[in-house]
């Protein structure tokens, strides 16, 4: 059986340390599909998983990676043979199943997605499992009636993973984007992304308490939850939608009824990790054409297995722009 390199994360008495193990693929769990990995992602889960958050993976050692795109190697199922490149996000992998960190994964058949002709893995991997989310609420922001000429929509955490591709995609689909952000400093990369403003995120934290403000946004796609998601309900027009998909600031929401009996205001929860196969096979093919963006090679980090110490300390501590891509084939 094949050996191959993968980032193990231990359990040493309470302190989590990571290293680069040899591996062997009978070592890993049965499944249909067979894999050999060429490209990751960093993902904030991922970083929670290598340093020892228990409510992501339960026991260690263990390899995180909660996406992955490579070529099957060996298929117990007759809809998928050896040579299809398929792309894997959500679901366990990398949580509780190896992940994506190392060059081979073993998975069931229903957690693959046929790898779209006009991607590459690595360009897959540079949405990932964000760029899913992303692509998923601003589809979810459609569906909702939300149109460009209805006004300006909100992006909050518009430098993380998430609001990077929000910004791009929603700029392609020619919403104007207001591009919210903690790094101020980074007016470039998101006009470049596509924002027509840039604003600070302090801009848009109430602590009045008062239960509903004066409305701006036809729409928001928030990435951080907690005090930013209860002023964006405040401020959002009548009848618009904002979408959730983070909680980094807190998984706490304060608020009232009063935006959504006053304003008919929508709050859709995005959910990539059990996404229907047939939404997700639509947004995959949304993001291969239509929401492919010229601007990619801005989002994406290079990095190599061997490197993702660092960028898994900054993810954390919330200090990495756009996309780290990880090359595991090396």
């Amino acid at each position: 059986m094949p050996t191959y390199n993968a980032l193990v994360v231990h359990d040493r008495d309470g302190e989590y340390t990571n290293q680069i193990e040899e591996k062997n693929t009978k070592d890993l769990p049965e499944g249909d599909l067979l894999i050999r990995v060429h490209h990751s992602s960093l993902n904030y889960k991922d970083a929670l998983s290598a340093t020892g958050n228990k409510g992501v993976t339960r026991s260690y050692p263990h390899t995180p990676g909660i996406d992955a795109a490579g070529e099957i190697i060996e298929s117990n199922d007759d809809d998928w043979k050896a040579g299809d490149e398929v792309l894997v996000t959500g679901y366990d992998l990398g949580m509780n199943t190896p992940g994506g960190f190392g060059q081979y994964i073993c998975i069931p058949k229903h957690w693959a997605v046929k790898l779209p002709d006009n991607l590459t893995t690595k360009e897959s991997m540079t949405y990932g499992t964000a760029g899913f989310t992303a692509a998923l609420s601003v589809f979810r922001l459609l569906e909702s009636g939300t149109k460009p000429d209805q006004g300006e929509i909100l992006v909050t955490g518009a430098t993380g993973g998430v609001g990077s591709l929000a910004v791009g995609i929603l700029a392609q689909e020619g919403f104007d984007v207001v591009a919210a952000t903690g790094k101020t400093s980074e007016t470039d990369y998101l006009s470049k992304l596509g924002a027509k403003e840039i604003i600070s995120r302090n801009d848009i934290i109430d602590e009045s308490e008062r239960p509903i403000l004066s409305s701006r946004w036809a729409g928001v796609i928030d990435t951080v939850g907690g005090n930013i998601l209860t002023t964006s309900l405040k401020t959002t027009q009548y009848g618009g939608a904002v979408t959730c998909c983070g909680l980094v600031a807190s998984p706490e929401l304060q608020t009232t009824v009063f935006p959504f009996i006053l304003r008919g205001i929508k709050l859709i929860g995005i959910d990539s990790v059990l996404c229907p196969m047939n939404i997700r096979q639509q947004i995959w093919t949304k993001i291969a054409t239509t929401w492919k963006l010229s601007t990619l090679q801005e989002i994406i980090v290079d990095c190599s297995l061997q490197k993702l110490d660092e960028p898994i300390d900054r993810i954390l501590k919330g200090q990495i722009r756009g996309r780290v891509v990880v090359d595991v084939s090396s």
